[in-house]
């Protein structure tokens, strides 16, 4: 499940949560579809629990 890809996909989503699967897929060099397979299949995995807003305590 955790192979090379799917760990570089895990790692620029921790980075930033917000990035399309067409900007995923960029950085990776993947088509936006099997970046979205990959992601789904994380996510059914449990792998990907959520999705989550970092909140700065001093704002």
């Amino acid at each position: 499940m955790l192979d090379s890809i799917n760990l570089r996909l895990l790692r620029e989503l921790q980075a930033d949560g917000r990035l399309t699967v067409a900007e995923l897929g960029r950085r990776i060099s993947m088509s936006a579809p099997a970046v979205a397979e990959r992601v789904q299949r994380l996510e059914r995995a449990g792998v990907i629990t959520g999705y989550h807003a970092e909140i700065d305590p001093r704002a």
